[in-house]
């Protein structure tokens, strides 16, 4: 007998999201890793005693995973889908007859989490439980930095002493750049200002750009730390040197780098952090050279080379996933707690693998 498509709508509903989420699926073990205890308490000493409500903040972080591992273009478009997932409520910490939220309440409250540097301390706090598990090594580390685009176009990038059009200038910008030499001396961005213009090499187009760096652990690749910068020429070697002096070893470190960190001021500076520059030689570099057969003779050399080559997997994931390619905020502290915070969303994707049953079985 050929059932009806008829559909009647049910007064009552006795599942919760929880019933409806299999106990298998992949975002239960991420959502177990992402509940710190640590980070609450460092909620109530953000938010005042007294007043009403706020939305919780581990709903708001929570959501902003959901955001990272589904790709969700936007803000908006996530409090839509939020609305209509029974997955995404389930994540988050909604009941299904829960109204979302209205999408400024990231605006606001991004500021407060600005402030409280929550990005790095959630990124901390999901690298010690990594620890705690022996997935991370404190002894050999990476270290590298790619281009993230600004949200800021070519058009907005002009003359400092002319940022300010005649009221009478049309919306769309009639200076023609054509044949104008533009540097970031000379010129900068209405639109972002802490966006700078950069390119990835010779022959490449510039765009306005900021430089996104990683440390990461050899053992499985781990994120360690994250440094976003201007980009300088020089940012990719003084974040370096950033991230490596918040290592905490008794033992030596090592640090595997490709032929742009292969510097003498670089290689200098590591020795004196008691880390040994495991960075690949650029033999045609003006001077030859500033690793010579002390450290390339050594078999750890040639592993750490070989390990280096892991950390374009998280870059991948970060501009692919989690949209970093071409981030949707202005200004280096919204860009840096987002790449930041990515960074901790990859890390709890990674941790999630290495942690299967599948895995520890191979």
């Amino acid at each position: 007998m050929r059932g009806q498509d008829k559909q009647q709508a049910d007064m009552f509903s006795y599942l919760s999201p929880e019933a409806r989420v299999r106990k298998d699926h992949p975002l239960r073990a991420i959502r177990t890793m992402a509940d710190q205890e640590n980070m609450s308490r460092r909620f109530d000493r953000m938010y005042a005693k007294t007043g009403h409500p706020s939305i919780p903040p581990e709903k708001l972080l929570r959501a902003q995973l959901i955001q990272m591992l589904y790709s969700v273009r936007s803000e908006r478009l996530l409090m839509e889908e939020i609305d209509y997932s029974v997955l995404f409520r389930w994540f988050v910490g909604m009941n299904l007859d829960e109204p979302v939220w209205d999408v400024t309440v990231f605006t606001k409250n991004r500021d407060r989490l600005l402030d409280g540097d929550v990005a790095r301390d959630f990124l901390c706090e999901v690298v010690n439980q990594a620890r705690e598990k022996n997935l991370t090594s404190d002894e050999h580390f990476t270290v590298d930095g790619t281009l993230i685009e600004a949200w800021a176009s070519l058009k907005s990038f002009q003359c400092k002493d002319q940022k300010n059009p005649p009221p009478d200038d049309p919306r769309n910008p009639t200076i023609d750049f054509h044949g104008e030499t533009r540097s970031n001396e000379t010129h900068e961005s209405t639109t972002d200002p802490d966006a700078l213009l950069a390119r990835k090499g010779s022959g490449k187009e510039a765009k306005l750009s900021y430089t996104g760096n990683l440390l990461v652990e050899n053992r499985n690749g781990l994120i360690v730390t994250t440094e976003l910068f201007q980009a300088n020429g020089t940012a990719e070697r003084d974040a370096g040197l950033v991230m490596l002096e918040q290592i905490r070893s008794e033992h030596r470190v090592t640090v595997g780098a490709d032929k742009g960190y292969d510097t003498r001021d670089f290689v200098a500076e590591c020795r004196n952090l008691k880390v040994t520059p495991h960075v690949a030689q650029n033999t045609k570099r003006s001077g030859g050279s500033a690793i010579d057969e002390r450290t390339t003779r050594h078999a750890g050399y040639g592993i750490s080379q070989t390990k280096r080559k892991r950390i374009e997997e998280s870059f991948g994931w970060l501009k692919t996933i989690a949209l970093m390619r071409k981030v949707r905020h202005r200004g280096i502290h919204k860009v840096g707690w987002v790449f930041t915070f990515a960074a901790a969303a990859y890390n709890l994707v990674r941790m999630r693998n290495l942690l299967s049953p599948a895995v520890q079985s191979a």
